[in-house]
């Protein structure tokens, strides 16, 4: 064994230790208002409104996810009724608690004042720092992992059933958020198979508990899946990933860089070597000894960072992807003030670094918040950074209550060209005008087509109401490519029949646009395209 650190709560440090508690509780108060505020005015986007639309059919798992998303939506409106906040309620919940794990973490393995920087150091990074403002599956996942961590530390030192019961928890709760919990688990093998200390752990009956509880929350994925020739597995292990190397995706560091900020990224990157030069160290806290916890944090780090960088150049690479490491930078952030103390950082770049993280996290909840207010938009698209997936939602749904609401229209059943149009005009109306949703290609893209089939909202579902039946339908042209638009637009006469314009609305200087038509159920599924077709012209 190598000589360990020293340990500052032998030197008596109180005063440091409570400013650094201070300022940790100040930001920590701070940011959970300032995300109330933009949870409680953001409109949501597209995905978001989508989880809502899940969360209105309980089940077992969905076309595109495992349940949790949709379950926390449902007891955020069950406890405050419908409405954008309480629907993100349960997500603030645990993007608030998420740093304070870190810091117990860092306080078990270090000192209170190490403990507290770390804490800040979470919620300086934007991509944790924002985490709960959106309804999303990564929230809970990443606050599982979080928890896992702070679980298997306690175990593997403790022996304690209470904390194997705690990590058995902890992963069938990430089971239940995201697919990506499978990373954890891989994260996890690599501890158990690879370092003596998790080799000595196979012995423990602990740890075959905690696996027995991981597998509860893998349950409700496989009797979804059983029951729906297995969908969900079909479309995140296959239909989503054409598994070929592509070298654009060799850019996921510089993505990294930007999403974390550049010297702060290479300070997660030097805080992982360190670790790993690290390894095979005691740790002594107070008069307790913690016997090598630089490799769990090593393995619960690498994994991770390096997995999802391999997989990322074969993997799906037409959708956002920058969050996926991030539950990998959770065990940086907790040894990173350690690290730091002992380095040879000159001053003005640890400064430099800081102010940068800071800078990035305010830029990311100010973008958010001019996303969110009026005129808001407008601004970030004279900087060339308008933010297409969280506006013009509100003006849509306005426009087509006003229409709902006319004598010709409230016979109408309510379709909408593609899922995500349809998710957001049905969480608008709270629910209570359903809307279907015509096969738009980016239903498969984004794996809800399935669902669709599932609920009878898709085509299929509407030719079954009967043809002849009304119908207002809704069309966002932009949701797909320029190259693609024409030839979508002319198949809607041949989707609904007897199209008639009924309205239009040009938002944004032109940069969300969306158009409303009367028309009937077709009678056919005979799809072909109609020049003619009074849905493709301007």
């Amino acid at each position: 064994m190598q000589a360990s650190i020293g340990n500052p709560k032998a030197n008596g440090v109180p005063q440091r230790e409570r400013c650094w508690r201070t300022a940790f509780w100040l930001v920590w108060a701070a940011l959970l208002v300032i995300k109330l505020i933009l949870a409680a005015h953001l409109a949501p986007f597209g995905d978001e409104a989508w989880y809502w639309q899940e969360s209105r059919h309980p089940a077992w798992g969905y076309s595109d996810l495992p349940p949790l998303t949709a379950w926390l939506i449902a007891a955020g409106e069950g406890l405050f009724g419908h409405g954008m906040l309480a629907m993100r309620a349960p997500f603030l919940a645990l993007g608030a608690l998420l740093p304070l794990v870190v810091v117990r973490i860092a306080r078990d393995l270090f000192d209170d004042t190490d403990a507290w920087r770390a804490g800040l150091l979470a919620l300086g990074l934007p991509l944790l720092g924002t985490l709960g403002i959106f309804a999303l599956p990564d929230v809970p996942l990443t606050f599982a992992s979080a928890l896992a961590l702070l679980a298997i530390e306690h175990a593997a030192r403790t022996h304690s059933l209470r904390d194997w019961t705690l990590l058995g928890v902890a992963l069938a709760f990430a089971w239940l958020a995201h697919y990506r919990a499978a990373m954890l688990l891989a994260a996890g093998f690599a501890f158990f198979a690879f370092t003596p200390r998790g080799r000595a752990l196979w012995r423990d009956p602990g740890l075959w508990l905690a696996l027995a509880i991981m597998c509860l929350g893998i349950v409700p994925t496989v009797l979804f899946n059983a029951a729906h020739h297995w969908a969900a597995l079909d479309f995140q292990l296959v239909q989503r990933n054409p598994w070929r190397f592509h070298a654009d995706a060799l850019v996921q560091p510089l993505e990294q860089a930007l999403v974390c900020t550049p010297l702060f990224y290479g300070m997660l990157l030097w805080a992982l070597w360190r670790v790993w030069r690290k390894r095979g160290q005691i740790q002594l806290v107070g008069k307790i000894t913690v016997s090598d916890p630089f490799r769990l944090l090593l393995c619960c780090a690498a994994v991770p960072i390096l997995a999802y960088f391999v997989l990322g150049l074969f993997a799906d690479d037409t959708r956002f992807r920058a969050h996926w490491p991030l539950p990998g930078y959770l065990p940086l952030l907790v040894v990173l003030p350690v690290l730091l103390r002992e380095s040879k950082f000159r001053a003005w770049f640890r400064t430099t670094a800081f102010v940068m993280l800071a800078l990035g996290s305010a830029l990311a909840f100010a973008y958010l918040g001019m996303a969110a207010i009026p005129g808001g938009a407008d601004a970030l698209a004279k900087m060339k950074m308008f933010p297409q997936q969280f506006v013009g939602w509100r003006e849509a749904a306005a426009e087509t209550r006003t229409l709902l609401a006319q004598p010709k229209f409230a016979d109408s059943i309510l379709v909408a060209d593609n899922f995500m149009l349809a998710a957001e005009l049905d969480f608008a109306l709270g629910g209570s005008h359903p809307a279907y949703t015509l096969d738009h290609p980016i239903n498969i893209k984004h794996g809800r087509a399935p669902q669709l089939a599932i609920w009878r909202r898709d085509e299929a579902g509407l030719r079954a109401l009967g043809a002849g039946r009304p119908v207002l339908l809704v069309v966002e042209p932009g949701a797909r490519r320029e190259r693609e638009r024409a030839q979508w637009l002319q198949t809607l006469c041949s989707r609904v029949a007897d199209l008639a314009p009924a309205a239009r609305l040009d938002a944004y200087d032109g940069r969300k646009r969306y158009r409303w038509y009367a028309g009937t159920v077709v009678a056919t599924d005979n799809i072909e395209s109609n020049p003619d077709c009074v849905a493709a012209r301007p």
